[in-house]
C-alpha cells in the first residue's frame, strides 16, 4: 500500500507542467536548492524524483517529510533536467524552498544520501543555495530606479509645463505669408523684420516678437520685396557667411531700413530671449553701416561675378560626366555623386547649399532641393515651371550670360 502511495506520488509529481498553481509562482519561495546528479545508467527525471522520495522518506522525520512538505507548498516542484550519454546520465536539480535557512540547507544535505536511482549507482551533490530574495532585492532596487528615472521624465516642473504649452501656442500662431513662415503680426504691424528661415521666426515667436517673416534663402522672393516698400524693414540674419549671404541680396533688392546681427558665429534660431531683445536693441540703420556702400556698390558685383565664375568653373569641369557636386556656404565642394543617384545622396548629406550637375533639373529635383534647404540649383537645362521658396534655379546659359 506504502508503494503504490509513493508510485502515485511520483507520478503525479513528475507529471507537473510547467506555470501550474504551485506556491512558488506566488512568489513564496526563499531558497533555491541546486544540485548535480551523475549515474552510471541511463535514468529519466521520474526515475530522480522517485530515487528522492523513495530514499529521503522517514529519514528527516515528519516535521520534513517531503511529502507533506509537498502537500503544503513549503518545497515546490522538484525541477529535474538530465541528459544520458554513451551509458551515463549526467544533469541538475533545483528544488524551491519556503522553509528557514537552516531547514532548507537539512533537505540539501538529505539529497546526497540518494545513492541510487533505479537499478543504476547515482551520487548527488549539492553545490549551493541560492536566496531568491536577494535576486528579488536587487530587482525591485533596479526597477525602483528605472520607475523613478521614467517619473521625472514624464512628470516635468511647472515652469517646463508652461513653456510646453507656451511653444505649442507658437507654433498654432505661425502663419504663412504668401508661401513663407511668418508671425501673425506681418500683416497688421507698421514693421517687419527678416529673418533668415522658419526656426528663426519660431524662436522670435518664443521671446515675444511676433512680426518675423523668413526669406528662406538668398533668392530673395517678390513677396519680401513688396513688403519692404511698405513697412520699416530690420534685416536680422545670422553672424556667418550665409548670413553675408543673404544680407548683400536683400541690400541690392530690397528697402532695407536696420541691420541687427547676432555676436560674431551665432545664429538667430539659438538665440535666448535675452540675447534676441539686445540684438535688435542694436540694430544699426542701414545708412550708418561702413559697408553699405560696398554691399550696394561694386564689390558686391564683383563677388557676384567671382561666383558665376566659380560656377562657370565647376560647369565646365562637370560636362560630358554626368555627375554633381555638392557645394557649401562658402562654395567649396563637399561631395561628388553620379546624376543617377543625386536624388538619394542629397538627403543624406548635410550642409549643402549649391548643387551642380551635368543634367536637367527637373521640377522634382527642385522641390526636393527646397526641402533639404539647398539655395542654389545649377544644371545644363531646367524643366521647373515653379521655382520652390528659398531655391534659386541656374541653367548653363544663365551662367554664361552672367559670365561670358
Amino acid at each position: 500500500m506504502k508503494e503504490k502511495s509513493l508510485k502515485e506520488l511520483v507520478k503525479s509529481h513528475a507529471n507537473k507542467k510547467e506555470g501550474e498553481n504551485m506556491r512558488e509562482d506566488f512568489g513564496t519561495v526563499k531558497y533555491l536548492i541546486h544540485a548535480r546528479i551523475e549515474a552510471n545508467g541511463v535514468v529519466e527525471r521520474p526515475d530522480v524524483v522517485g530515487a528522492i522520495f523513495g530514499q529521503v522518506e522517514g529519514l528527516l522525520g515528519d516535521d520534513l517529510d517531503l511529502r507533506e512538505l509537498l502537500k503544503s507548498g513549503r518545497i515546490g516542484r522538484i525541477k529535474v533536467d538530465i541528459n544520458s550519454v554513451q551509458g551515463k546520465s549526467v544533469g541538475t536539480i533545483t528544488i524551491p524552498s519556503s522553509l528557514d535557512k537552516v531547514e532548507t540547507a537539512i533537505i540539501a544535505a538529505a539529497l546526497e544520501t540518494v545513492d541510487r536511482v533505479g537499478p543504476c549507482e547515482a551520487k548527488i551533490k549539492t553545490e549551493r543555495i541560492e536566496d531568491v530574495r536577494d535576486a528579488k532585492r536587487k530587482y525591485i532596487i533596479d526597477r525602483a530606479r528605472e520607475i523613478m528615472s521614467q517619473l521625472e521624465r514624464e512628470a516635468p516642473e511647472t515652469q517646463e509645463i508652461s513653456e510646453r504649452v507656451r511653444e505649442n501656442l507658437r507654433v498654432e500662431e505661425l502663419v504663412d505669408y504668401q508661401g513663407l513662415p511668418a508671425g501673425p503680426g506681418v500683416v497688421d504691424s507698421d514693421a517687419v523684420i527678416l529673418v533668415e528661415g522658419r526656426a528663426d521666426v519660431l524662436n522670435l515667436l518664443r521671446a515675444g516678437i511676433r512680426n518675423a517673416i523668413a526669406v528662406e534663402g538668398t533668392n530673395v522672393p517678390k513677396a519680401i520685396i513688396d513688403l519692404c516698400k511698405e513697412k520699416t524693414v530690420t534685416a536680422f540674419v545670422d553672424s556667418d557667411r550665409g548670413g553675408d549671404l543673404i544680407l548683400k541680396e536683400l541690400l541690392q533688392v530690397a528697402d532695407i531700413d536696420f541691420v541687427a546681427r547676432p555676436p560674431n558665429g551665432r545664429t538667430v534660431e539659438e538665440l535666448t530671449r535675452k540675447e534676441v531683445l539686445k540684438a535688435l536693441r542694436n540694430k544699426v540703420p542701414v545708412d550708418e553701416l561702413q559697408e553699405f556702400k560696398r554691399l550696394r556698390g561694386k564689390i558686391g558685383q564683383d563677388e557676384k561675378k567671382t561666383e558665376m565664375a566659380k560656377l562657370a568653373e565647376l560647369m565646365d569641369s562637370l560636362m560630358g560626366t554626368l555627375k554633381a557636386y555638392f557645394l557649401d556656404g562658402s562654395m567649396e565642394k563637399i561631395g561628388e555623386v553620379p546624376v543617377r543617384d543625386l536624388k538619394e545622396k542629397l538627403v543624406q548629406t548635410r550642409g549643402v547649399q549649391t548643387v551642380v550637375l551635368d543634367g536637367i533639373i527637373t521640377q522634382e529635383l527642385a522641390e526636393q532641393a527646397s526641402k533639404q534647404r539647398v539655395r542654389n540649383l545649377i544644371g545644363v537645362h531646367s524643366r521647373v515651371e515653379k521655382v520652390p521658396p528659398g531655391l534659386r534655379v541656374l541653367t548653363l546659359d544663365d551662367i554664361r550670360k552672367a559670365h561670358p
